[in-house]
């Protein structure tokens, strides 16, 4: 391989990294948005402990999902994460991360 080649090499990953960190980022923020929204309803009498503690749980299962799909970006897998998440973009496809939470709350 030249160095050329290299170099393009390591340019392409770090795209990749930085593709799937905002995309994880992204989501992640979209997840926490239900939790402060809970924590308001908690705080407005319209959630008792018991169903905050039920969204706080699904928000972990939601986050869990989540970092399986964008947390492991050794070798191939950060090109493979990053060109799943460029088809989400380009089609109308898009992972409801809430809604694998609580599939996975269910488990």
């Amino acid at each position: 391989m030249s160095a050329g080649a290299d170099h393009s090499s390591k340019a392409d990953r770090r795209s990749d990294v930085a593709r799937v960190t905002a995309y994880h980022e992204e989501q992640l923020a979209k997840l926490l948005e239900r939790v402060r929204e809970g924590f308001r309803r908690y705080e407005a009498g319209e959630l008792n402990a018991f169903e905050l503690d039920e969204l706080i749980h699904r928000y972990k299962c939601s986050a869990r999902e989540l970092w399986k799909f964008c947390g492991d970006l050794s070798g191939s897998r950060a090109r493979f994460t990053a060109r799943a998440i460029e088809e989400l973009a380009i089609g109308s496809d898009s992972v409801d991360w809430w809604d694998r939470g609580k599939q996975r709350a269910r488990d």
